[in-house]
């Protein structure tokens, strides 16, 4: 597989469907028992109209939308992301990039994942690329 990496080259959109199961799952998978990640009761009370994904799940999903892009022997060396809208069931996450800069072997890419209210999460990605030739080539 080879991957060009250029300054100003988009990733192909990622869809994510969000779930109960994706919201649970994320949040037991990264011992985050909040009750607001599991318990749509709870979260209620708390003011949040539904159970809402955790952090360390977007961070998860935003790493997978990387290395799906770059393959998996790229590192990820630098994730550095900041939520907004919740992630609420039913809803769908739309994980878009663009690298902004690449040099030195590594690439940075900046993520936006949106859903049906607004951005999801914002941030930047950098990247150590596993064999970059003058071109960008990645293999």
């Amino acid at each position: 597989m080879t991957v060009t990496v250029r300054a100003g080259a988009a990733l192909p959109p990622l869809r994510i469907p969000i779930t109960r199961t994706l919201i649970v799952s994320g949040a037991l998978a990264s011992r985050d028992y909040q009750d607001v990640h599991h318990d749509a009761e709870a979260a209620r009370e708390k003011g949040s109209p539904d159970i809402f994904m955790n952090i360390l799940t977007t961070n998860g999903l935003v790493g997978r939308y990387i290395t799906d892009h770059f393959g998996p022997r790229v590192h990820l060396r630098k994730v550095a992301i900041r939520l907004g809208a919740p992630n609420y069931p039913g809803d769908e996450m739309v994980l878009t990039g663009e690298v902004t800069s690449v040099a030195d072997g590594t690439a940075e890419v900046a993520v936006t994942g949106t859903n049906g209210i607004g951005r999801h999460v914002t941030g930047t990605v950098t990247v150590e690329l596993p064999t970059a030739s003058p071109t960008g080539a990645v293999r």
